[in-house]
Formats: structure tokens, sequence, C-alpha cells
């Protein structure tokens, strides 16, 4: 499905450079759809037994490891934390290859990809973690700090505001009609509902969508009076 609505939204010309999404989404074939569509990808992983190829160089010699992400955080991270300046977060880079190929008998299809292990303290002399306290990121693009990678995935939070708002104060779904079709128009009125809030507190200056939304409420009530009193 998620193929299918990325694909859909680029032919209808909504233009976009970066694939974002959350840990249920990151998976090989989430990347390999990033490369089909030109998006770089910047995706939450999974502490899974997937597994990514280390080139550890020795010498002349070249040592390639395939390890998932427990034992890359054991053997090149634990210990290796550095702060990310002005955040307080810590961070450790770790640029990687995946093998993107569907199945074992398939050709492998090998892929830089850049792995962004954070966590969420700013001491410097702790070395120690526990499995919940740090995450990793997957990045299709090897060039992007760790600064930028965070920023990019940050704006997800958007997506999370739009449907917090949509369904506890825009009726995202609860027409009265349970016809397919009054789901259909009840998403894409949702919708507009929103893009109008986006619009006005652009207008206004408002700081946030809930807020423009509280000060139409208290307008409409402040004319709902009005009229009765009238």
């Amino acid at each position: 499905m998620a193929k299918t609505m990325i694909h859909r939204a680029l032919r209808t010309g909504i233009e976009g450079d970066y694939l974002l999404a959350d840990a249920g989404f990151g998976s090989k074939a989430m990347i390999r759809l990033s490369q089909e569509a030109s998006l770089v990808a910047v995706l939450r992983m999974k502490k899974s037994k997937l597994k990514y190829r280390l080139r550890e160089y020795r010498g002349e010699a070249v040592i390639n490891r395939d390890l998932d992400v427990q034992a890359l955080y054991r053997h090149v991270v634990r210990k290796h934390w550095q702060p990310i300046v002005g955040q307080p977060y810590q961070a450790k880079v770790v640029d990687v290859e995946i093998n993107l190929a569907e199945q074992d008998k398939q050709p492998e299809q090998w892929a830089p990809v850049r792995l962004l292990f954070v966590r969420g303290t700013a001491r410097t002399d702790k070395t120690q973690a526990g499995k919940k306290d740090w995450a990793v990121f997957l990045c299709t693009d090897t060039a992007l700090t760790a600064t930028q990678i965070l920023e990019l995935y940050a704006m997800r939070w958007a997506i999370e505001v739009y449907f917090k708002e949509a369904k506890q104060q825009l009726g995202f779904l609860k027409e009265q009609s349970t016809h397919y079709a009054a789901y259909v128009a009840s998403i894409h009125l949702t919708a507009i509902r929103f893009c109008l809030l986006v619009i006005a507190k652009q207008m206004h200056g408002v700081a946030s969508v809930a807020g423009m939304r509280q000060q139409l409420r208290a307008n409409s009530t402040d004319i709902h009076y009005a009229a009765k009193l009238w």
C-alpha cells in the first residue's frame, strides 16, 4: 500500500526529496522504494536480525563483517559516543552496506547506507546503555550529518500532529453515514479543513494550528451569542 500511495503522489505532481518512516516501515522494501522513486530515505530501524556489512581496514587487508544492529552497537558504538552540538543527544555514525535482494537465491544488491545510533543523554562519561536507551536510524545519503538526519526525521512529527488534530477536532471519519463514499468524502473534507487552518495560521502569525483553531472557535462562540442577543 505504501508503495502504491507514494508512486501515485509522485505521478500527480507532488514533489518530494525525502522518504521518512518510523520503525514499522523500516525495511529493505522501503529502501528499494526510495531508490525507485529517487528519494533519500530516512528510516528508523528495528533492533532486528537484519544484517549490515561493515567494512574494516587492517593495513592493506579489507575485512567484511555481516552484523545486525545489536552486534554493531557492541562492536563500534558502545564506547564511542559523540555529543551532538546544541542537542541533548549523543550519536555515532556508522557507514555500512545492506543487501537489498529480496531472497537469498537472488543476486546480491549491496547498497551503501549510513546508520545513525542515538541516545538521549548528554553525559559523556556514560559508556553503558541498556537496550531501550538508544535508537538507530538509516539514511541512504551517506553525506548527511547526524544533525541533518535527526532534523529530517523530526519532520515526521507534523504527520502525528495532523492525525491527532484530524481525529480529535476536525471530524475525521465521524460522518453519520457509513457508506464508503462518505468515508472518502470525510478524508478529503478533513484535509481541506486542516489546510484552511494552516493558511489562517500563517496569515495571522499564530504559533500553532491548535491555537488558530481555538481562536476561530472563540470567535464563532462570540458570533453565536451575539446573534442570540440581537
